[in-house]
């Protein structure tokens, strides 16, 4: 059976905080509703935010490079697994709040699933792409340029209570990737990253927000519907 999933997105970038509010605010609506009998909609955030950084609630700061109290720099402890990654403008983060009860309950599942949204839409552009094993997210290996070392290109991050999903993953499209010179992405040593940019000159970011959002319907079994109301988000 096919469920509903609402997709909300913005034309402009929100602040990390906004967001991030957001979706506890729509965990917390579902969690209720479950004690209560009632079933919601899944929902699909896709949206950009201004220049920030997240470490998961068990990251290291030895991954920083920065000093995380300066306050020029955006920085966030999350609720989500993994260590320290970066967002900013040109970059796509998908925040889904699903239901896995109407899924599948396995944390590994869901987390393939969601790689395997970014590998398909890679895909629909001609990118070839991988995942590496014991790790999370997307990688690309330029094959033919003799580089052993894989480029990351999305990275996955979530948080699942009572079988409800929030955070979810972010596809680097055509951001400003310096940001990433000031943390050890992800706690890798030495990792490289990429815009989907790169392989697919004068990419459109609306067209790739669109990819996703049909992507993720057909993975999750889910019929995407925009929102009755007017696009609104916590201030």
């Amino acid at each position: 059976m096919t469920k509903t999933c609402l997709l909300y997105q913005c034309d402009r970038p929100i602040p990390y905080s906004t967001a991030w509010q957001w979706q506890k605010q729509l965990v917390a609506e579902r969690k209720q509703a479950k004690r209560e009998g009632i079933d919601l909609p899944d929902v699909l955030l896709l949206l950009e935010h201004p220049a920030v950084y997240t470490l998961g609630q068990g990251s290291s700061l030895e991954f920083l490079k920065f000093n995380p109290e300066d306050p020029n720099i955006e920085c966030h402890r999350i609720e989500r697994g993994g260590e320290v990654t970066h967002h900013a403008i040109g970059q796509l983060v998908a925040y889904p709040i699903l239901n896995l009860d109407h899924h599948q309950r396995d944390l590994h599942w869901y987390l393939r699933q969601l790689e395997e949204v970014i590998i398909q839409v890679l895909a629909s552009y001609g990118v070839s792409s991988q995942r590496i094993q014991g790790l999370t997210g997307v990688w690309i290996n330029n094959a033919g340029q003799d580089q052993k070392i894989a480029k990351k290109i999305a990275q996955v991050g979530i948080k699942v209570s009572q079988w409800i999903t929030m955070h979810g993953f972010a596809l680097n499209v055509c951001m400003d990737l310096s940001g990433f010179d000031r943390i050890i992405p992800c706690g890798i040593t030495d990792c490289q990253v990429c815009n989907l940019q790169d392989f697919v000159p004068n990419i459109e970011l609306g067209n790739v927000k669109q990819a996703i959002a049909q992507t993720f319907a057909e993975i999750f079994n889910l019929e995407m519907q925009l929102p009755l109301s007017n696009f609104h988000y916590p201030e």
